[in-house]
C-alpha cells in the first residue's frame, strides 16, 4: 500500500509523530455469523498490515453480542481463514468475555441518567424514532427515575422478563439530525443460549454500545472500519466517553471492496447455503475465504490484489478479472505444467507399433527451469480434445481435420488420415499416421505445422474430474422490481467434466496446483477428491482481458 495512497496511514504517523499516540493497537472484530469473504480481507490486510508497518499490535476479536445469529463453527473458520491469509494476532478475544464490564457500564449511565429502561415494542420505538426529516418523539418511560430504571435492569438480568418486552436505551436526543442518537437500544432480553457463555446471560447488549466499549477495554488505538458505520461514530464517541472509559480509541473508516458479478452480504451468502444453491460455505463460486482457498486461490494473490486496490473513501465495484489477474501472477511461477484432455476423443496412430510405449521429456514448467523434468508415456493410442477435431473446419481452424498435420505436444506430427463415427453420427475415433522423424526436440526443419494439440496416453491415462466455474451472479446492476438477488443466479456457473490426466499425477495431494496446457490452472479439490480419483477445480484460465 502505497504511503501516498492511503489517508489511514497517513493520521497513523501523525499521531506517532506528535505525541498523540506512543504506539499502535488495531483489531479485526468479526461477528461470527457466517464465513469471512473477499471483503473481510481487506479488513485484515489493513489492520494487521498497518500495526505491522508500525511496529504495533493486531487483536483478533470475536464481536458475539448475537447468540441467535452465531455459532462455533463461525469462529472456528474464522481462525483458519485469518491464520491461511499469513497472520498472526496479538491477542484472541470475546466481546463475550467482557459482559460483565458493560453490564456494570451499562448500570453508571443509568445512574448518571444517560439510560432508562423503556417498555415499548420494537415497532413502536421504530414509530418513536422519527425520520430524516421529522424528529422523533420521547418514549413515555424516559422520565423513570434511576432507581426504577436500576431495578428493572437487573431484574432484566435477572431472567424476569419475556424476550422483546423490555429494553435498554440510552438518553441522548430524540431530535437529533443523526438517527443513531435518537435514544438507540443498548440492551435487549434475549433468553438464546451463547456458543461462549451459555446459559448466563438472558440480556445482550447492542452491537453499538458493546463494540466501543470493546475497543476501549483493549486499549484499541486506531478503530478502523468501512465508511458505513460513519454515521455511528457520534454514538460511539458517546458511549467511550459517557461510559467514562480510560482508553480513547479513534474510528476510522474506510470504503468496503466490492466485487462484480457476486454477492458480499452475509445474509444473502447464508441464504445461497441454506437454500443449497451452492455447495456450501466453501463453495468455489463463492466470494469466501474458504471456498477461495477451495478454488485454489492463493492468500499471496489475495493479498496483492486487496494492496493494489487501495484505501480510500469510496466503495467502488472492482472487476473480478483484477483478481483473476494476481492469481495468475502468482501462480506462474509455482504451478507444474501438466496436460489433462477434459472431453476426450480417441486418437489411434495406425503407423506406430503395438505395444510400443515411450517415455518422453517435458519440462515441468518452462517460465522456471528449476523445477526440472517429467516423463510422460506414448504409445499407439492417446486422447484429445473432442474440439480438437472438426470434420469440415472454418477458415484459421490449424488443428485435426482430414488431411491435416498437427504437432503433438512434448511427441510428434501427425496426420489425420480418416475417422470413425457412432450411430448417432458423432465422431468417437480419429486415425492418424506419425513421422517418427519429428520428435520433440530433433532437429526436424523440413515442414512446419501450424498447430499443437495436448493428449494424454490412453493405455497410462488417470480418470480424472473437472470442475470449470463460471461468475455465481449473472448481473450486477440494481435488483428489478419484484426481483431478488436469487433471480441473477448463473444456473450454469457449474460444469462437470470427466477426463484424463497424466499418470504422474495419480497421486495428487488436495490443495496441490497444476496449470494444464491450455485450459488453466486447476487445484485438487480438498473436499471431493480421493486417492487415485483426483477431483481438480479450475482456478483461473490462463487469459484475460484484465490490464493493470
Amino acid at each position: 500500500m502505497e504511503q501516498s495512497s492511503n489517508f489511514i496511514r497517513t493520521i497513523i504517523k501523525q499521531d506517532l509523530e506528535t505525541g498523540k499516540r506512543d504506539h499502535v493497537i488495531t483489531r479485526f472484530p468479526p461477528e461470527p455469523n457466517g464465513y469471512l469473504h473477499i471483503g473481510h480481507a481487506k479488513s485484515i490486510v489493513i489492520n494487521f498490515g498497518l500495526a505491522d508497518d508500525f511496529g504495533g499490535k493486531t487483536n483478533l476479536r470475536f464481536d458475539d453480542t448475537n447468540p441467535l445469529k452465531e455459532d462455533q463453527e463461525y469462529v472456528d473458520s474464522i481462525k483458519e481463514d485469518v491464520s491461511w491469509l499469513g497472520y498472526e494476532w496479538d491477542a484472541l478475544h470475546y466481546a463475550s468475555n467482557y459482559f460483565d464490564e458493560m453490564y456494570a457500564r451499562a448500570v453508571l449511565l443509568i445512574k448518571k441518567g444517560l439510560a432508562y429502561v423503556d417498555d415499548l415494542s420494537a415497532d413502536e420505538i421504530r414509530e418513536y424514532r422519527g425520520t430524516l426529516t421529522e424528529p422523533g418523539k420521547e418514549s413515555p418511560y424516559r422520565t423513570r427515575p434511576a432507581e426504577e430504571n436500576l431495578d428493572l435492569f437487573e431484574r432484566m438480568k435477572n431472567g424476569e422478563f419475556a424476550d422483546g418486552t423490555k429494553v435498554l436505551r440510552a438518553k441522548i436526543d430524540m431530535a437529533s439530525p443523526n438517527l443513531n442518537l435518537r435514544d438507540p437500544v443498548l440492551y435487549r432480553v434475549s433468553h438464546a443460549s451463547h456458543h461462549n457463555t451459555g446459559d448466563a446471560w438472558c440480556i445482550y447488549p447492542m452491537y453499538d454500545f458493546a463494540h466501543p466499549l470493546e475497543d476501549a477495554i483493549e486499549g484499541v488505538t486506531h478503530s478502523l472500519c468501512t465508511t458505513e458505520f460513519e454515521d455511528h461514530r457520534p454514538l460511539y464517541e458517546w458511549v467511550v466517553r459517557e461510559c467514562e472509559m480510560e482508553a480513547q480509541p479513534q474510528q476510522i473508516e474506510f470504503g468496503r471492496l466490492n466485487l462484480t458479478n457476486t454477492v458480499m452480504s452475509k445474509r444473502k451468502l447464508k441464504q445461497l447455503v441454506d437454500e443449497q444453491h451452492v455447495d456450501g460455505w466453501d463453495d468455489p463460486r463463492l466470494p469466501t475465504i474458504s471456498g477461495m482457498r477451495r478454488r485454489g486461490f492463493t492468500p499471496e494473490a489475495i493479498r496483492e490484489f486487496v494492496k493494489e486496490t487501495g484505501v480510500s473513501k469510496g466503495s467502488g465495484v472492482v472487476d473480478s478479472a483484477m483478481l483473476d489477474h494476481f492469481v495468475r501472477e502468482d501462480l506462474k511461477l509455482k504451478a507444474p505444467r501438466t496436460m489433462g484432455v477434459l472431453r476426450p476423443l480417441k486418437l489411434v496412430i495406425t503407423n506406430y507399433p503395438e505395444g510400443q510405449v515411450e517415455w518422453l521429456d517435458a519440462e515441468i514448467n518452462p517460465e522456471n527451469p528449476e523445477m526440472g523434468t517429467r516423463k510422460i508415456p506414448f504409445s499407439r493410442e492417446i486422447y484429445i480434445e473432442q474440439e480438437d477435431f472438426m470434420e469440415e473446419p472454418p477458415k484459421k481452424y490449424f488443428r485435426l481435420f482430414p488431411g491435416n498435420e498437427v504437432r503433438l505436444k512434448h511427441a510428434y506430427f501427425v496426420k489425420c488420415e480418416n475417422f470413425i463415427k457412432d450411430e448417432n453420427g458423432n465422431v468417437v475415433e480419429i486415425h492418424c499416421t506419425y513421422d517418427p522423424r519429428t520428435k520433440s526436440g530433433s532437429d526436424f526443419n523440413e515442414r512446419k505445422v501450424k498447430g499443437t494439440i495436448h493428449w494424454v496416453d490412453a493405455s497410462h491415462a488417470v480418470p480424472a474430474e473437472f470442475r470449470l466455474y463460471e461468475p455465481l451472479i449473472l448481473d450486477n446492476e440494481e435488483e428489478a422490481e419484484e426481483k431478488t438477488f436469487l433471480d441473477y443466479v448463473n444456473k450454469q456457473s457449474l460444469e462437470v467434466l470427466n477426463g484424463f490426466i497424466e499418470p504422474n499425477l495419480q497421486e495428487v495431494k488436495a490443495q496441490e496446483k497444476f496449470q494444464f496446457f491450455r485450459h488453466g490452472y486447476f487445484n485438487v479439490d480438498p473436499k471431493y477428491s480421493t486417492p487415485g480419483k483426483p477431483v481438480f477445480n479450475r482456478v483461473v484460465s490462463l487469459k484475460s482481458s484484465f490490464r493493470l
